[in-house]
């Protein structure tokens, strides 16, 4: 298998520098074609989706990533259009000047050159990544779950099928074999891929992380804090904890932990009151259970363990944490936090901008939900992943993230001093 792998991992690496030569009309073209193809071919994406989702059980937190359907499909077509219209990240001049000699310098902006993505059970990445990396002029390596084989497999087929009708190398994107051994050729594959992004779990994010030589750049879990301070307000808050928790609970933006100020408590019933709606089972530390107790359905209340925090839950679940102060609330997310999205709510100005300035992570919130942290939600079209390293690239990745830059110098003799 290594060999193959190798072989196929060549003729991608060549495929990448004849892409460079493409305009970005012709990307363009390509990307469009793809958006309006995926709907009319939405049968046989669906039915290969549906031998995955049966060999699934509908209660893993996995199972709404994996399941497509023709609105989920229309969307994702609907952001490959917008990266299609979206301007080209290539050939941007960062920086221009004269040096004192004569030289010309020049910082712009160019294709990483081959990018390799290992996920778990989330088909749509496959097209989000094909698309983003068309776009920034990369060839793309894809090692998806063996949980959504069979769909990646009929999308790749799709995008392969578009790329020929362009005359453009269908080995700009390569699907790994589902076979674990697939995994350790790509993350040692030195010399054909520039960089790796894992997508999914801490426990894939960590592996990745741990054996590989070529670099990555981490996509994290999202454990997801929603701080509500004493200054809060009770309807905002309401709107902003039932969206952030179950608009997509499997998501990485979705909340984990609720950190409610001790002054507060008295609010607490009508804060999370509307989770009910969606039976969100609650782990209430002590101080919040007891405010709770009568007023949450007891099937669906439970008093919190030291490993319901720090916790990405991934599913209709969420715990509670007491504080006293903005200090204490602060020091609980610096603790457990993967460092993905944050947010507080609050009336208070001077506790606001305190918690924005303070809170490390990729993306901090004031009075919103944590579900917009998303790259097409922040006009960027798509995204490849939600960096929470702070190398390179941080919060959504998408089309600049996924360029590099080179030093173009020009002269007319120069020689340096000897």
């Amino acid at each position: 298998m290594q060999e193959t792998i190798i072989r196929q991992l060549a003729s991608v690496q060549q495929a990448s520098r004849e892409i460079i030569t493409l305009s970005d009309a012709g990307i363009n073209s390509v990307l469009s074609d793809l958006a309006q193809k995926i709907p009319l071919h939405s049968e046989e994406l669906l039915n290969a989706n549906m031998k995955d989702l049966e060999r699934m059980d509908p209660a893993d937190p996995m199972f709404d990533r994996l399941m497509l359907n023709a609105a989920r499909l229309q969307g994702i077509a609907g952001d490959i259009q917008n990266v299609a219209l979206l301007p080209s990240p290539l050939d941007l001049v960062l920086e221009e000047r004269e040096l004192p000699n004569g030289l010309g310098l020049k910082k712009v902006t160019v294709p990483m050159g081959v990018i390799g993505i290992i996920y778990e059970a989330r088909p749509n990445v496959t097209l989000d990544v094909f698309a983003l990396c068309l776009k920034s002029g990369n060839a793309t390596v894809l090692k998806g779950g063996s949980d959504a084989l069979h769909s990646n497999i009929a999308i790749v087929k799709l995008i392969h099928s578009v790329l020929r009708e362009h005359n453009i190398n269908p080995d700009v994107l390569y699907l790994l074999p589902a076979e674990r051994e697939a995994a350790a050729v790509m993350l040692n594959a030195v010399g054909y891929i520039d960089m790796i992004i894992p997508r999914g779990s801490q426990k894939l994010i960590d592996f990745v992380r741990n054996n590989a030589k070529v670099p990555v750049i981490e996509t994290g879990a999202g454990i997801v804090h929603t701080y509500f301070d004493k200054s809060g307000s009770l309807e905002i808050g309401k709107k902003v904890i039932f969206n952030a928790k179950t608009r997509r609970p499997s998501v990485c933006n979705a909340l984990d932990t609720l950190v409610m100020h001790c002054d507060r408590l008295n609010d607490l019933a009508a804060l999370v009151e509307p989770l009910q709606e969606k039976q969100v089972v609650l782990f209430a530390d002590e101080p919040a259970y007891s405010k709770l107790q009568g007023f949450y359905p007891e099937a669906l209340l439970k008093r919190a363990e030291p490993e319901h925090f720090g916790t990405e839950f991934l599913s209709l679940k969420m715990s509670v944490k007491t504080v006293s102060s903005l200090e204490e609330a602060l020091d609980h997310i610096a603790r457990y936090s993967s460092r993905h999205s944050e947010a507080i709510i609050t009336d208070d100005p001077s506790v606001k901008a305190t918690f924005l300035k303070r809170v490390d992570a990729a993306v901090v919130y004031a009075n919103t939900s944590t579900a917009f942290t998303d790259g097409a939600q922040f006009g960027l079209g798509a995204e490849i992943g939600i960096s929470t390293q702070k190398l390179h690239a941080r919060g959504p990745m998408a089309l600049r993230e996924l360029t590099t830059y080179k030093w173009i110098i020009e002269g007319d003799g120069q020689v340096r001093p000897m």
